[in-house]
């Protein structure tokens, strides 16, 4: 029996707990956090290792109607740019995930992550701009780099350069926490 209230989150390989144990993975510390706090939320770990936007906007409506959340979280892209997509397929995916949410009566949250400069500085700015775009829209909330602070520090990171370690969890959580609560109070 699900909680009365629901949380889906919709990502890749930092999201399903790549590299480590998932029950010690920011979404796993989540769910004890919302315990904690009070929060009468279960929280769906839909996340998949290697998923980009096009995976997800493809499971996205199975997974609406399965869950029926209050609050969506996309936690997508960062494939996408691994493999050098084009960025306006990166985008309009987000943009109808975030579409279908929105008409499932889910409240949005989108996080973005930062490329590496595999592709050039050109493409990395842009990548990132998607993500800020997003932050100035008014019916969603975004986190636009919900690695900050640690895909910069080589010991919070695996050797891949990619996935956070165990240590660093709680502070993806910390880097998340803030837009979420706004949504749980809405």
């Amino acid at each position: 029996m699900l909680a009365e209230n629901t949380i889906l989150i919709i990502g890749d390989s930092i999201s399903a707990g790549y590299g480590i144990n998932p029950e010690q993975g920011w979404v796993a510390l989540l769910q004890n956090r919302l315990h904690v706090k009070h929060f009468n939320y279960k929280v769906i770990n839909a996340s998949i290792s290697g998923d980009t936007t096009s995976d997800g906007l493809q499971r996205l409506p199975a997974e609406l109607k399965q869950y029926h959340p209050q609050i969506t979280v996309l936690e997508l892209g960062g494939n996408d740019g691994l493999r050098g997509l084009p960025l306006y397929v990166i985008k309009n995916n987000l943009i109808q995930m975030i579409r279908l949410s929105l008409d499932a009566n889910s409240k949005v949250m989108v996080l973005g992550v930062r490329m590496p400069p595999n592709y050039g500085l050109q493409y990395t700015r842009q990548f990132q701009q998607i993500y800020d775009d997003f932050s100035r829209r008014k019916d969603i909330a975004v986190v636009p780099s919900f690695l900050k602070g640690i895909d910069n520090t080589p010991a919070l990171m695996q050797v891949d350069g990619i996935h956070p370690v165990t240590a660093a969890q709680t502070k993806i959580l910390d880097n998340v926490w803030p837009a979420l609560e706004t949504l749980l109070h809405k």
